[in-house]
């Protein structure tokens, strides 16, 4: 494989592990996604694609938690199922790290397209 297909996985990867980024900051589900993306988007197509789904499907889950966490003031268990929610996104963007390090891009289940 190429060197720009190497770098092109390499960098995939780090666009969807960067929502981990949350770990240590809550909104840096999506900021480290977003901070990947517009560094590295216009280097190919394949890594402005892992970016607009990586993008998309952590701001569906923000989306989701912060929505599930509202209804929680009437449900207290409800905050549960929010924080679920957050550990699947970030299941999931581990997920669709590895398939990028494979060169595949990975389809998030429920992922709004907001970004096209």
């Amino acid at each position: 494989m190429t060197n720009r297909g190497t770098e092109d996985k390499k960098w995939g990867m780090v666009t969807h592990l960067a929502a981990l980024s949350a770990i240590i900051l809550p909104i840096g589900i999506v900021l480290g996604p977003l901070i990947v993306w517009l560094l590295k988007r216009n280097d190919s197509r394949f890594l402005d694609k892992q970016g607009k789904n990586a993008i998309n499907f952590q701001l569906t889950v923000l989306l989701a938690a912060f929505v599930i966490t509202i209804f929680s003031a009437l449900f207290r268990p409800l905050i549960i199922v929010a924080m679920l929610v957050g550990v699947a996104g970030l299941v999931f963007a581990v997920i669709a790290a590895m398939k990028a390090k494979q060169h595949i891009t990975y389809k998030y289940p429920f992922s709004l397209k907001l970004l096209k």
